[in-house]
Order: structure tokens, then C-alpha cells, then sequence
């Protein structure tokens, strides 16, 4: 039975933790604005084939994919937190206490998906500074829908591979052989159609690609795919990434 409780402790936790780390929030947003800085502005004046139709520019283009990475980068490095516990037996004992597991694996995704969440809209506030506009108001609450699927999505995926590792410097590692193959498959920064076809056959294996896609189709109107084939595909992925973080994080070793 799910203890709501300890689902809203765990996540008051998480936002605590994100609060009082300023550097660490000053830090995830440099790398998303130095792309949006000097990708978005240096080629917005250039022609570049594939990325939309009568009045999308680069800039417009660039933003869903920016904001993606934001999400991919955040969400998989929630992982660190629970081997940052494991460290230093804090999730040993939380997982001994008389509540189900279930509610503090829960709890914790809520804060990762929350932190998340918080970093990609300061993105998007900011790219709207830049010059970014959206199809119109309506189309925020479908971005907001597709930024929540991939935040589940890759936060589970990094409470797969926390549950599964002790060292914290080789979850980095791991990690960024990890994300930024799926960073760059997922056509976050140039059309998928100018790609050469086996590259874009793995950029279709890649959950990202669905969720930037859907987050364009959703702010600017431009997408490869049918909206809601991508909306279905990332709540397939969601679900099953979340399933399989809170499976693994329940049967990992706290010691």
C-alpha cells in the first residue's frame, strides 16, 4: 500500500537538496543556454533544409531540442542521488523503515521529476527572452505533457543503472557513454531527414527522439511523426522505464 506520506517526505527531501545546491542549479542551465547562445543565434540567419516550414527559424527550431536535453541530462542524473545514499547509508535505512518501498522509490521520482521540470520551463522563460515564439498558449500544456514523459522516462532509466552500481564516479562515466549517443540520435539539433538512413534507423530505437519531436509538434507546429503516435510512444516508454527504476531500486543492494 502506497504511503503518501512518505512519498511527500521523500520528495520535500529532493526539492530541499535541489534548493539549497546553487551551484547546482546555476549549473545545469549553462550548457542549455550556451546552445541556445551560440547554435541558436549564431545560425538563425541561415537556410538550413528540413528544419520546418514558412516562418520556422533555426532558433525555433533549436529550443524543443535544447529543452529535451535539459530533461535527458536532469532526469538521468537523479540516479545519483540514490548511490549518493547508498554511500553513506541513508538508503539503508529508509529502506528498512515501516513503509513500502514502493512510496519511497515514488517519492523520489517526484523529486526528480519536479527538479526537472523546474530547469526545462527556465529554459524555455529564457528562450522566450531570446527571441523564441510558440504556436500559441494552448501549445504549452501539450509541452508540458510531453516534458513530464520524458522526465519519467529518464529518471528511470538512471534509477535502473544506480540500483546496479556502487561507484559514484563511474555512474558519471557510464552516464555520458550513455546520454550523449542519445542526445545526438535524437535530432535535438538538426532535422532526422537529413541524416543518412541507418543513423536515423537508431535515432527511431531512441526515446528522445519521440519526445523532442512531440515537444516541436507541440510548440511550433512542426513534426516528423503524427503527434499522438508520439505521444503514445512515449507513455509506453514512461511506463516502462518508471516500472523498471522503482523494480531495480527496490532489489538493489543498500550496502
Amino acid at each position: 500500500m502506497i504511503s503518501w506520506t512518505a512519498v511527500y517526505v521523500m520528495w520535500l527531501r529532493e526539492m530541499k537538496r535541489f534548493v539549497r545546491a546553487k551551484s547546482r542549479i546555476i549549473g545545469s542551465l549553462i550548457m542549455p543556454l550556451f546552445f541556445l547562445a551560440f547554435l541558436g543565434l549564431g545560425f538563425n540567419r541561415m537556410a538550413i533544409p528540413g528544419i520546418g516550414g514558412q516562418g520556422v527559424n533555426y532558433i525555433r527550431f533549436l529550443v524543443p531540442g535544447i529543452i529535451g536535453m535539459t530533461l535527458l541530462f536532469t532526469s538521468t542524473m537523479q540516479g545519483l542521488s540514490v548511490l549518493w545514499d547508498k554511500e553513506f547509508g541513508f538508503l539503508k535505512e529508509i529502506m528498512v523503515a515501516p513503509v513500502s518501498r514502493v512510496s519511497l522509490v515514488l517519492g523520489r521520482i517526484a523529486g526528480g521529476i519536479t527538479t526537472a521540470l523546474i530547469q526545462s520551463l527556465l529554459i524555455l522563460l529564457i528562450s522566450v527572452i531570446m527571441g523564441f515564439r510558440a504556436s500559441g498558449p494552448a501549445s504549452f500544456l501539450l509541452a508540458f505533457l510531453f516534458m513530464l514523459l520524458i522526465g519519467f522516462t529518464f529518471i528511470g532509466l538512471g534509477l535502473i543503472f544506480a540500483s546496479k552500481m556502487k561507484d559514484m564516479q563511474g555512474f558519471g562515466i557510464i552516464m555520458n557513454f550513455i546520454v550523449f549517443p542519445l542526445f545526438f540520435l535524437s535530432g535535438a539539433l538538426y532535422p532526422l531527414g537529413n541524416l543518412p538512413w541507418f543513423v536515423r534507423a537508431l535515432s527511431y530505437i531512441d526515446p528522445l527522439t519521440f519526445g523532442i519531436d512531440g515537444l516541436r509538434g507541440s510548440l511550433i507546429k512542426v513534426s516528423s511523426l503524427p503527434i499522438l503516435l508520439d505521444l503514445a510512444i512515449m507513455i509506453g516508454f514512461s511506463l516502462v522505464m518508471v516500472f523498471l527504476g522503482a523494480y531495480f531500486v527496490e532489489k538493489s543492494e543498500t550496502v
